[in-house]
């Protein structure tokens, strides 16, 4: 159980309170607490949106887990962590985020150097999840990003596609041109001013109906590289709402895109002997649910 003393120069709204103290939080999931009789205002069940005011107390009945969300872990030593972040949440910037998460999981456990914060070494969209590489040394921030940066550490992706790819496995080449304005990009046939060459690998692994399940190689790490490209022929990343088929995403009812950077592969031979430990290491991240249910052939 959590208790909070309101602290606000103004009245404000309940739920809009509750969810600035814990950004984890949902406005589904205040509304079963509220049902089940997890929430209460000054000792009294109240709707969300009654005004609270200074000195109000707020008691919310949920798991810590809930509340603050810690983060998971696929591998990790005094150098290097491998988080797996869920989508919806951002990897860095306020509120709710894999490195606030990864900071807090860390802290819980008495193992938080205050003066050696982890830093992301790359990172994903929102709406992406999967892994992500942080550093938890100097050392390891110049190594990692470098071996990124030469394109040395493998980087596969599990996704769903509205289509199926033709041919069924292919390497697309192209040219990816940022649009500030309107924070998208666009991917061209040729070279032009501003663009950057983008290479991406993929191999169908399984189709179920109108949708194909997609093993992706990201050779080259642009923004918004794979749904762009994926969405440039045809076969959109399914729950895309940039670049991808809002119908199909309404239809199928997913909030973000089927997409989860699901493999990282090491160098197989590293000459930094303080790294050459993860030379040839493999790390991957949970299989998401939608892998099976296109495989079984529920997801169509």
């Amino acid at each position: 159980m959590r208790e909070l003393t309101v602290r606000t120069a103004r009245p404000v709204r309940l739920d809009r309170y509750i969810l600035r103290q814990f950004p984890a939080l949902t406005p589904g999931m205040l509304h079963k607490a509220l049902r089940e009789n997890k929430l209460k205002l000054n000792g009294q069940k109240l709707p969300l949106d009654t005004a609270v005011q200074n000195g109000d107390v707020v008691r919310l009945y949920l798991r810590e887990e809930q509340l603050c969300p810690a983060a998971v872990f696929v591998y990790e030593d005094d150098a290097v962590i491998v988080a797996d972040k869920p989508p919806g949440i951002a990897v860095e910037g306020a509120g709710d985020t894999l490195l606030a998460r990864v900071c807090r999981t860390l802290a819980r456990e008495n193992r938080l150097d205050p003066a050696a914060l982890p830093v992301l070494c790359h990172r994903l969209d929102t709406g992406t999840g999967g892994l992500v590489l942080l550093a938890r040394t100097p050392a390891a921030a110049d190594f990692l990003t470098a071996a990124i940066k030469d394109r040395a550490i493998g980087k596969h992706y599990l996704c769903v596609t509205v289509g199926h790819p033709q041919p069924a496995a292919a390497t697309l080449r192209g040219f990816l041109r940022k649009n500030a304005e309107t924070a998208t990009v666009r991917v061209l046939d040729r070279a032009a001013p501003g663009a950057k060459e983008i290479i991406t690998g993929y191999e169908t692994l399984a189709v179920s109906g109108a949708l194909a399940l997609l093993n992706v190689d990201l050779v080259t790490g642009r923004t918004h590289q794979i749904r762009a490209h994926l969405a440039s022929i045809g076969c959109p990343v399914l729950g895309d709402g940039k670049y991808g088929d809002n119908a199909a995403n309404r239809r199928y009812h997913f909030r973000y895109q089927a997409l989860c950077a699901w493999e990282l592969v090491m160098p197989q031979h590293i000459d930094d002997p303080a790294f050459a430990y993860l030379a040839g290491r493999v790390f991957r991240a949970p299989e998401p649910w939608y892998v099976r249910q296109i495989k079984d052939g529920i997801l169509r």
